[in-house]
Order: C-alpha cells, then sequence, then structure tokens
C-alpha cells in the first residue's frame, strides 16, 4: 500500500516533467516501477534493517509481558491467601493492601506496554515511509535521467494501477520497456550476497 501510493506520486511527476510533442514523432518507453523498487538492493537493505529493528521491539514487549505474567501470578497466590478462613483480620488486611497495591502496579505496566508499543511502531512506520519515498524518488531521478539521455518523450510506468485496481497502461505500441536496463545501473554498486554456509 505504502509502495503504491508513492509510486504513484513518483510516475505522475514523472509522467507530466517529460516535454510533448508531435503525435507522429513520439518516442516512448515503459518502465516497472515495483519491479525497480522491490528488487533495489537499497530497498532490501532497508527492509531488513526495519525487520531487525521490529524484532527488537518485539523482544521489549516480550520482557515486559513477562514481567507482567510474574505479576499476576504474585497476584493469584494472594488472592488464595485471602481465602483462607484461619487469616486473622489484620493479616487479612495485610494481604488485601498488597493486592490493590499489586494490581495497580500491573495495571499500570501494562498501561506503559501497550503506549510503548504504539509509540515505537509508530516512529518505526514514519521511518520507513521515509526511507521508501528517498528510495521512490532516486529511481524516479534515474528514470528521468535515462528518459532524457535517450530522447524518450514519455516513460510510463506499467506497474501502476488506478483506484480501482486496473492498469493505467493498457495498451502502448512501440513503446520500449527500459526496466532492466535501469535494474542493472541501481545494482551495479550492490554488495555481494553473504556465501551459503557449507555442509560437512
Amino acid at each position: 500500500m505504502i509502495f503504491r501510493q508513492l509510486a504513484f506520486a513518483a510516475a505522475t511527476t514523472l509522467l507530466f516533467s517529460l516535454p510533448a510533442v508531435a503525435q507522429d514523432k513520439l518516442k516512448i518507453a515503459t518502465v516497472d516501477m515495483q519491479t525497480l523498487f522491490k528488487q533495489y538492493h537499497r530497498t532490501n537493505a532497508a527492509q531488513k534493517e526495519v525487520n531487525v529493528e521490529r524484532a527488537k521491539i518485539q523482544q521489549n514487549n516480550n520482557e515486559r509481558l513477562e514481567t507482567i505474567r510474574a505479576l499476576e501470578n504474585e497476584l493469584q497466590g494472594l488472592r488464595k491467601q485471602l481465602d483462607d478462613p484461619s487469616l486473622s483480620d489484620k493479616r487479612k488486611q495485610e494481604l488485601f493492601k498488597d493486592f490493590q497495591m499489586k494490581t495497580q502496579e500491573g495495571v499500570a505496566l501494562d498501561r506503559e506496554r501497550r503506549e510503548f508499543l504504539q509509540r515505537r511502531n509508530t516512529a518505526l512506520n514514519e521511518k520507513m515511509v521515509q526511507k521508501m519515498r528517498g528510495i521512490l524518488e532516486e529511481i524516479r531521478k534515474l528514470v528521468e535521467q535515462r528518459a532524457k539521455a535517450d530522447g524518450y518523450d514519455y516513460v510510463f510506468d506499467k506497474s501502476g494501477l488506478s483506484t480501482s485496481q486496473v492498469p493505467f497502461l493498457l495498451y502502448t505500441k512501440d513503446a520500449t520497456d527500459i526496466t532492466a536496463g535501469l535494474l542493472g545501473v541501481l545494482n551495479k554498486d550492490a554488495p555481494a550476497p553473504a556465501a551459503a554456509p557449507t555442509g560437512e
């Protein structure tokens, strides 16, 4: 969803940034922005970075949940003690006071946990959107540079969809697809993939 919104904006800007000429002299190219975006090594690196940060958030959340569960176990133990008919009134009052304090502590801890999750996930989502927007802008500029260098009048994004999920580009005659060439340029400096572990 984020990609489609950003890609539509980028493609629209690109479409209207190139000059119009007489119809019989038009030189048209197509590009698959979705393929460029998904297969660009910087996109994959950014996604891995987001996944690492999301895993850290989940780990922190799990640790908070463990603390809350331990507190819930304490409360169950206190509840059992309070049900003991042999306890004196004084001891019952002490246990009940302790029970109330721990209950309030549990509520506060769970509220903090939920606020933490919402705050960190919102910040991470905003960071991801900014990264993806920057990557799409980089791709858009490269497409525009190639279009100008090769003399294309229009470059259409063939992966673009309308709000009704219908492709914007239904047919083009004699259009050159420049996706593969651009992908090669984008990934020319990609780091080498990690070597697969060898068996014994």
